[in-house]
C-alpha cells in the first residue's frame, strides 16, 4: 500500500500540460459507493419503478452476483425502464439526486487527487459504466474535462430504452479509453488511470500510471502481482456513530451554556454587547475542541485590520458557523435566512448577537431587515453573512446574492472574505452529527468598497466570487 503523500508527489513530479492526461473510475473510486444504487433507492422512495421494472431488476442484480456474469444485463434492463422519459427531466433529477444524496459520497482525499492533476495542467477524465444521469452531476462538480460512460439513446429528447453500442464496463472501457487517447492524440504511456474494482484491470492496463485506488479483493490481488500502487482513501465522514453523538450533543451544551452565560452577563452589566462577546469569544472555541474540530487559518491578521467589516464566508455546513464566530470573536452580529429564527440550535444565539433576519422569497423584506445591520456596522459591530444564502452539498460555489454587497457599500465598509475550504467533511449540510477533523480557513485581505455604485454591483460581486474560486482552487 501507498499513501496519499506519496501519489500527490508522483502527480507533482510528471510532465505538466494536458498532454497528461488522468483517467478516474466513478463508483467506488471517486465515490464511496455506487451511484446505481441511490438513483434507484430515489426510484423506489418517489414510487417511480414499476413492478416488472422492479423484478426485471432484481433478477440482473441475483445474476451477476451468483453467476459473476457482467454487468451488461442489468444495465439494460436500468435503461430500459427510462424508456420514454424525457432527458431533461432525468437531468434535474440527477442534479437534485447529486444534491442530496452523491455528493456526500465522494472521497474528500479523492478531491485532493483531482485537485493536484488539475494544479498540474493534467487533463482529466471521468470512465465509467454509469449513464450521464449519475455522472454529469460528478463531473462538473470536480471539474473533469471529459466523460466517457455509457450513453443511453436519445430521440427528440426521449430515451428510447436502449443503449448506444454497450456499457463501459471491463474490457469495453479500457477499449474507450484507448480510443479516446487515440483521437485526442495522448501517449497512455505517460497517463495515469485509477480504479477500484477487479473488472477494471484492463483500463488500468492500457495506462503508463495505474493506481489501484480502494481497491477490491481481485484489484488489491492484481495490483500486487503487477506492482501497482494500491491506495485507500478514507471514507466520507457520514453517520451517526456514538462517539461523534456525545461529541455533538456536548458541543451544543457548551453552546447553550456559553450563551446562558452571555445573557447573565449582559443583564448584569446592562449590556447586550457585552453578553454576545462573551458569547462569542468563548462558546465556539468550546465547542469546537468537543467536537474534535480544529481549525488551519491562514490570515488571520485579515480578520482584524478593518473592522467594522462585512465578513463574507461561503456556506457548506452547520458548523460554519462556529468556524467565523472563532476567527472574528468578537463584535459580531450576522444576518441570516428567516427560517433559523425558530432553530433551537440557533435562536437563543440569534436573540443574544441581535441576528439581522431576511425573507429570501421577498426582497423588499430583505432590504428593511438590512437597515439594523448598517447601523450595526456605524456603531462598530461587524457582520458575517453568507451571499450563498443556503448550505451547498459541496466546496463548489453557488450563487452569490447582492444583499451582502449593498450593505457594505451602503454601510461604506470594506468586504473581508473568509474561504471556508472543506467544512463540509466534518459536518456535511443535512447532517446533525458532527465528526473530528481539520478544516482549512482562508481569510482574505479586505476588499475596499469605497467609489462602489449600484450600477456596478454584478462587477463586484464577480470580483469577490473569483477570489473564492481561486482560493478554493477552481479557477
Amino acid at each position: 500500500m501507498t499513501d496519499l503523500s506519496h501519489q500527490l508527489s508522483a502527480i507533482a513530479e510528471a510532465p505538466t500540460g494536458p498532454d497528461t492526461a488522468a483517467f478516474f473510475d466513478l463508483d467506488g473510486t471517486l465515490i464511496n459507493g455506487f451511484s446505481a444504487k441511490a438513483v434507484f433507492l430515489e426510484r423506489l422512495k418517489t414510487l417511480d419503478v414499476t413492478v416488472n421494472e422492479l423484478w426485471e431488476i432484481s433478477s440482473a442484480v441475483v445474476e451477476m452476483r451468483m453467476r459473476n456474469s457482467p454487468v451488461d444485463n442489468l444495465m439494460g434492463k436500468a435503461v430500459k425502464g427510462l424508456e420514454g422519459r424525457r432527458e431533461d427531466d432525468l437531468m434535474e433529477q440527477a442534479y437534485t439526486l447529486f444534491r442530496n444524496e452523491i455528493a456526500p459520497m465522494i472521497y474528500p482525499q479523492a478531491r485532493e487527487l483531482v485537485e493536484a492533476h488539475r494544479h498540474a495542467g493534467h487533463r482529466l477524465v471521468i470512465a465509467t459504466s454509469a449513464t450521464p444521469y449519475q455522472a454529469v452531476p460528478v463531473k462538473e462538480d470536480l471539474m473533469f474535462d471529459e466523460l466517457l460512460c455509457t450513453t443511453p439513446v436519445v430521440v427528440d429528447g426521449v430515451l428510447t430504452g436502449e443503449v448506444v453500442g454497450n456499457s463501459l464496463w471491463g474490457p469495453r472501457k479500457a477499449k474507450a479509453v484507448a480510443d479516446y487517447a487515440e483521437r485526442e492524440g495522448l501517449d497512455l504511456a505517460g497517463c495515469f488511470g485509477y480504479s477500484n474494482g477487479g473488472e477494471d484491470v484492463p483500463f488500468l492496463d492500457e495506462v503508463g500510471h495505474p493506481i489501484a485506488l480502494n481497491p477490491d479483493d481481485e484489484m488489491k490481488r492484481h495490483a500486487k502481482k503487477a506492482g501497482w500502487p494500491a491506495l485507500e482513501l478514507e471514507n466520507p465522514k457520514r453517520g451517526t456513530d456514538l462517539v461523534s453523538v456525545v461529541r455533538s450533543t456536548a458541543a451544543l451544551g457548551a453552546v447553550l451554556a456559553s450563551a446562558s452565560l452571555g445573557v447573565g452577563l449582559g443583564l448584569l452589566t446592562r449590556s447586550r454587547r457585552t453578553g454576545a462577546n462573551i458569547t462569542s469569544t468563548v462558546a465556539p472555541d468550546l465547542a469546537l475542541t468537543i467536537a474534535g474540530i480544529t481549525l488551519d487559518v491562514t490570515g488571520t491578521e485579515n480578520a482584524w485590520s478593518a473592522r467594522p467589516a462585512v465578513f463574507m464566508f461561503n456556506h457548506q455546513s452547520s458548523v460554519d458557523s462556529l468556524i467565523v464566530t472563532s476567527i472574528l470573536r468578537r463584535d459580531i452580529t450576522a444576518v441570516a435566512k428567516r427560517e433559523l429564527e425558530r432553530d433551537p440550535r440557533f435562536a437563543l444565539l440569534g436573540l443574544i448577537f441581535d441576528v439581522a433576519y431576511i425573507d429570501r422569497g421577498d426582497p423588499a423584506q430583505a432590504r428593511e431587515a438590512m437597515r439594523p445591520a448598517i447601523e450595526k456596522l456605524h456603531s462598530g459591530v461587524s457582520v458575517a453573512i453568507a451571499p450563498e444564502g443556503t448550505r451547498m452539498p459541496t466546496s463548489r460555489l453557488g450563487h452569490f446574492k447582492k444583499g451582502g454587497f449593498h450593505l457594505a457599500m451602503q454601510a461604506e465598509v470594506p468586504i473581508v472574505p473568509i474561504v471556508i475550504h472543506n467544512a463540509g467533511d466534518v459536518m456535511w449540510k443535512k447532517d446533525f452529527t458532527a465528526h473530528s477533523g481539520t478544516v482549512k480557513v482562508t481569510v482574505g485581505e479586505p476588499i475596499s468598497t469605497e467609489g462602489w455604485v449600484p450600477d456596478k454591483i454584478d462587477s463586484y460581486i464577480d470580483d469577490v466570487r473569483s477570489y473564492f474560486d481561486r482560493t478554493l482552487g477552481y479557477a
